[in-house]
Order: C-alpha cells, then sequence, then structure tokens
C-alpha cells in the first residue's frame, strides 16, 4: 500500500521542525522541542503567540458579527481606519483595507496609473514587493526567476538604492516610484534618507507619485509607527501589512488627501479586506503596541542586539528596530542550522551572508541575550 499524497502543493522549502503551539516568542514543536523565534512567521507575529487581547478579540468579534460585505457600513472598520490614521501619525488620511502586502501594493500601482495617465513604474534594485501581476513586475529578479506573465502591465526601470542621482531617472512618463525605506528580503537595507528625500522632490517637480512599500518594515517594526519616521519624507500612498494583524491577514492602503479625492465609487474593490475580523484586530494590535511601550521595547532591545550580537561569525548589523540583517563571514544558511541545533530560529535574506531577525515586538532583552550567546559559540 502506497503512502498517502501530500496535497500540499510543493512550493516551499520546508524547515526541519514542524510547529504545534506557540507562546510569547516561544515556539514548541512536534517533538516537545521549544525553540526561540526571531523570525516571527516573516515578521507578522508581532506580538508573538498568543497574546491575551489579541485572542479576547478575535473571540468576541467572532461572537458578534464575523463577517459583512464592504457595502454594509460597519463601526469597527471606521474604527480601525480612524486608528490606524491617528497611530502613523503621517498626512496619509484614507485607508482602504485589503488582504495582502501584495494586493494592497496593486492597488497603490494601479491607482498612480490611472491617476497620472502615465505608463512607466520606478522600482528600486533589490526591492521585493509581491508575487501579483503588478507587485511582481516591480520586484527585482522576479523577471528571470519566476515571474510568469508574459507581459508587465506598464513599463517598470530599476533604479539605484544608494545614489540619490537615480532621481534623475523620474520623468514625465513616470506615473509612481516605489521603494521599501527598510528593505526586508534584500537584507534589512535602509535606504539612505538623501536618496529617498531626493525621489520625493523629484516625484513632486515631475508630477509622478511616490509609494513607500511598508508591508514588512511598518506598523512598528522600525521602532516607530512607519519607516517613514525614520527619514521625514512622507509618501502619496503607504502599503501596509504583515504586523497589522499580528497573524491574522490582514493589509491596508494609506492614501494622501489629494489621492483620496479622486477615487470613484467601485473604482476599488475587495470581498474580504475589511472584514469586521481584521479590524477588531487592527484596533487591537496597535491597541497593545501603544498601552504596552513596545516602540520602546523594541528601540531598546534592537541596541542590545546590535551591542551585544556582533560575535562569532557576525562582523556587522544593518536595519532598523526588529528588522535586523546580521552579517557574516560564512553562508547564512549554515548559521541559521546551527543556531536552529541549539533552539533558535533565525530567517535568511536575498544576500547569501545575512541573517535576518524579524521577533516579536515583545522579544526581550533576556532573549536578546540567548540569541548572543548562542552566536558566540559559533565559529566565526
Amino acid at each position: 500500500m502506497t503512502a498517502p499524497r501530500d496535497c500540499l502543493a510543493q512550493v516551499f522549502a520546508q524547515y526541519p521542525f514542524e510547529a504545534v503551539a506557540g507562546h510569547d516568542v516561544w515556539i514548541t514543536t512536534r517533538d516537545g522541542r521549544r525553540i526561540l523565534d526571531c523570525y516571527g512567521g516573516h515578521a507578522v507575529a508581532a506580538l508573538g503567540y498568543g497574546h491575551p487581547r489579541w485572542v479576547e478579540a478575535l473571540e468576541r468579534q467572532a461572537r458578534s458579527l464575523s463577517f459583512q460585505t464592504n457595502a454594509v457600513p460597519l463601526a469597527v472598520r471606521e474604527r480601525a481606519a480612524r486608528r490606524l490614521v491617528s497611530f502613523s501619525g503621517l498626512p496619509l488620511d484614507t485607508v482602504f483595507f485589503v488582504n495582502s502586502g501584495a494586493e494592497a501594493n496593486e492597488n497603490a500601482l494601479r491607482l498612480a496609473c490611472v491617476q497620472t495617465g502615465r505608463s512607466e513604474v520606478l522600482a528600486l534594485e533589490h526591492g521585493w514587493h509581491g508575487r501579483t501581476a503588478a507587485a511582481g513586475a516591480v520586484t527585482w529578479g522576479a523577471k528571470a526567476k519566476w515571474y510568469g506573465f508574459p507581459r508587465p502591465p506598464f513599463d517598470v526601470r530599476f533604479i539605484s538604492r544608494s545614489d540619490p542621482a537615480a532621481a534623475a531617472e523620474i520623468t514625465e512618463r513616470t506615473a509612481a516610484v516605489i521603494v521599501e525605506p527598510v528593505q526586508g528580503l534584500a537584507g534589512a537595507y535602509p535606504v539612505p534618507t538623501p536618496l529617498l528625500s531626493a525621489l520625493r522632490q523629484r516625484c513632486t517637480n515631475q508630477g509622478a507619485l511616490l509609494i513607500f512599500d511598508e508591508v514588512q518594515c511598518g506598523v512598528g517594526r522600525t521602532g516607530q509607527p512607519f519607516a517613514a519616521h525614520r527619514s521625514g519624507v512622507v509618501p502619496d500612498m503607504l502599503t501596509t501589512a504583515k504586523a497589522l494583524g499580528a497573524g491574522f491577514p490582514v493589509a491596508a492602503l494609506l492614501l494622501a488627501r489629494p489621492i483620496a479625492d479622486q477615487l470613484k465609487l467601485e473604482q476599488l474593490g475587495t470581498t474580504f479586506g475589511g472584514g469586521p475580523l481584521a479590524c477588531a484586530l487592527v484596533e487591537t494590535v496597535i491597541d497593545v503596541i501603544e498601552s504596552e511601550r513596545l516602540l520602546d521595547n523594541v528601540a531598546h532591545v534592537s541596541r542590545r542586539i546590535v551591542e551585544t550580537c556582533q560575535v562569532g561569525p557576525v562582523v556587522g548589523v544593518q536595519g532598523e528596530g526588529f528588522l535586523l540583517g546580521l552579517r557574516l563571514t560564512r553562508p547564512a544558511r549554515d548559521v541559521q542550522r546551527e543556531l536552529l541545533e541549539q533552539g533558535i530560529f533565525a530567517g535568511g535574506a536575498a544576500d547569501p551572508n545575512i541573517l535576518r531577525l524579524l521577533p516579536a515586538y515583545t522579544f526581550g532583552e533576556a532573549h536578546a541575550a540567548l540569541l548572543a550567546r548562542a552566536l558566540s559559540e559559533l565559529a566565526p
């Protein structure tokens, strides 16, 4: 008798453990091990696992109203939008809720093309924006590796991620420039402020729109509400997801007023985006971040990681807050495996010599000390 076939599409390489439970920053595996999670499920588990207020909010909303169409007004949706705008501290006062970061980017790019009437989008080298048609088209390396569509929905050009002179590439044909202010998959690379400022100025002068993709680096990940705060550069649109629901699928597109004022009925749409469960958790996640002063914890513990974790094979640290890249003397996959053998789970990056850290915002000094000790015991 043959073994039963695995019904899951085999498109993900698998880590050598099965998670069966989680509590705060710890994962319990099928074989009973306890693993310190420094990766947070691709930066999603911002409150760790099983945070009581997150669980209570989900249960309370599920008992009240689990779903309703966007054609029906919902107070919880309105509250979530107001809370997100207030939390952002940015002059982006209109929210469109969707399901994923790629979907948020897809809508931002479409609005840019519609509202400018232009057919070109610029993106930064090494950036990652999603696997859908438009988001994938502006993702570095996608065309060669996995894009699959016969053609992109607009003309795409990639520009330097470090040189402010690259802003001169923006012309009267450019609908938008899309940027991760801190590039995630690229290895927690902070895009230099002079470049962001130059892009902002040139977009304004040329009538192009500036989109910040904060799917990974937003909602407190850098120790500030959004990474836009680190540069003081304000985009026309900002997308975010991952930490926004802290484990529940939800994303948002934040719009500046001039963009929002041009929206027409039925120009955007979504079935599940803005559902009551997602919106209840957006409210709760922001409330927990603020009331438990988690941004302060992210900033403080991040500094401790930088101070203490440049040991063993680590020769440098880049990034912001809890989006950090440890630069290594040897391949990250080897260091990742050796850490996992010590009960610590970290992530890889597109750069083969960068190990990425994306822990929950509740990750504390004691956890950072465990990581530092484990790294110090590895061969340089």
